[in-house]
């Protein structure tokens, strides 16, 4: 009887090895018609909507086409692994679970694979595992991937390596933070115009987009993006990108509105980079300022150019820790920087903190303004910055000349500069401006659905706009400046 069952195991072990499709590695073009062809155990067909069943197995050689418009639903814990040509690109592709409440595994890219996705939905599985360095992904969606050990567990998308591109795509409510990459390895993510929301569910110790050392090659890109927090996350950051083990970190994180998070940006380690004309607002949802809260946060970088960024709202504006080096404004050649940075607000406990320098490093910020909308005086400024005049034991923060305060020096700040508060909105919002001027509102289409002039002060905008993203343009004849505005 004994080995009846010995052998009874041993079948079934061998039938579970055959429940999967292998492709023969001949270079053949496959698609999940011809998949369902030749085994129908693996895919089956109803309408457009597939149901894969099975693993798949893609070798090197061989390519997975799906470029018509389908549904494809994957089994539980089902995960597809590519070595080859993958190829996802129609009007509209979903890819998500038969069953919701059962995930499947997900997808594993290996170094090998080259992987292109476009126009499609990937939701209710466990993530992207994507090794290879040729990736790019546009216009697509990555939602609701619940899984919590999927192909993936570092991100909805994970990389390894090279400078994979993402842009033009939503990540929204995804278990784990949206994007990440190793703390060891060196990949150079590239992210552009992308919308994340409520990512990394499990609200643990990690921020929406959480990436690791770029290398030596190549920087990471953050540019034009949303990422906007989720008050019940408290735990989550909004950006990192940072290299924690001494591999070389080189970034520039430019032109992103960065909203209701633990904290807006940070960075550590062997980093240079640069955090330019970035808005950095209401980034507050940890409430112990000791932990969280920070409009940027450097920790023991290497020199970091902070440029143009709209900073208000958040427990604490900049912290400089641990010997972090950051160049806030600079006149002199050797390290150039305009400065412009915008401060309101940032405070706890009563007491407005918009730079702290916890560093024995001297901080050129020259042409900032310290206290938006006021004209303010030196001891204001002072007030509103800690460094060796508040401990000896810290560095000096020069700061001298600064904006909104000698009337000399209001012109380097841009004239048609305003905010949009809240950002996102509903059914209203106000524009904060320091002059008068045309305010014009354009959807993703380039159709203008407002016009308006309106005057230097604060101005209530009540809008019937459908939900989406909008850009909001102030300007006058010679000049103009650009915001994003989303509509929920």
């Amino acid at each position: 009887m004994k080995i009846i069952f010995t052998l009874l195991g041993v079948l079934l072990f061998a039938l579970s090895l055959q429940a999967q499709f292998t492709s023969p590695n001949t270079g053949v073009r496959w698609t999940l018609d011809s998949i369902a062809a030749h085994s129908p155990s693996t895919v089956t067909i109803s309408d457009s909507t597939y149901s894969l069943l099975e693993e798949l197995n893609f070798e090197e050689n061989d390519s997975l086409i799906i470029d018509k418009n389908i549904r494809l639903e994957i089994a539980a814990g089902i995960e597809a692994k590519i070595k080859g040509y993958f190829y996802c690109s129609a009007d509209s592709i979903a890819i998500t679970a038969i069953d919701k409440e059962n995930p499947y595994k997900g997808f594993w890219f290996y170094e090998t694979a080259t992987v292109y996705f476009n126009h499609t939905t990937i939701e209710y599985g466990g993530g992207l595992k994507v090794i290879t360095p040729n990736f790019l992904m546009e216009q697509c969606e990555m939602s609701n991937n619940t899984l919590d050990r999927g192909s993936s567990t570092g991100g909805a998308i994970s990389f390894s390596k090279g400078s994979p591109i993402v842009r033009s795509s939503t990540f929204k409510n995804n278990l784990h933070p949206a994007l990440s990459s190793a703390a060891n390895a060196s990949a150079a993510v590239q992210v552009f115009d992308c919308y994340f929301e409520g990512n990394n569910q499990k609200n643990n110790n990690r921020p929406q987009i959480n990436l690791g050392p770029s290398g030596e090659a190549d920087s990471t890109r953050i540019i034009g993006n949303f990422v906007i927090g989720d008050p019940n996350l408290t735990m989550v950051g909004g950006i990192s990108v940072s290299s924690l083990v001494g591999v070389t970190n080189q970034f520039v994180i430019r032109s992103n509105d960065i909203i209701g998070n633990r904290y807006g940006i940070t960075n550590a380690g062997n980093s240079t980079g640069k955090i330019e004309r970035n808005n950095i607002l209401h980034n507050n949802t940890e409430t112990n300022p000791l932990v969280g809260g920070s409009g940027i946060s450097l920790y023991g970088t290497k020199m970091v150019m902070i440029t143009e960024n709209n900073i208000a709202n958040n427990l604490w504006g900049i912290t400089l820790i641990q010997n972090a080096l950051a160049n806030l404004g600079s006149d002199d050649a050797e390290d150039f920087n305009p400065g412009l940075n915008l401060f309101s607000n940032n405070g706890n406990g009563g007491i407005t903190y918009a730079l702290y320098n916890n560093t024995p490093n001297l901080v050129k910020a020259l042409h900032n303004c310290w206290i938006t909308g006021k004209y303010s005086t030196t001891e204001e400024v002072e007030d509103v910055i800690y460094h060796f005049q508040d401990d000896t034991t810290l560095g000096k923060v020069i700061y001298q000349p600064f904006e909104c305060g000698q009337i000399v020096s209001i012109s380097r700040i841009n004239e048609n500069q305003f905010d949009i508060f809240p950002n996102p909105a509903r059914s209203s919002f106000s524009i904060q401006t320091y002059n008068d001027g045309l305010l014009e509102i354009f959807n993703m289409s380039g159709i203008k659905v407002f016009e308006k002039h309106i005057n230097h002060g604060n101005n209530v905008i009540t809008s019937d706009f459908t939900p989406g993203i909008y850009i909001v343009r102030l300007g006058n004849k010679s000049s103009h400046t650009v915001r994003k505005l989303i509509i929920q």
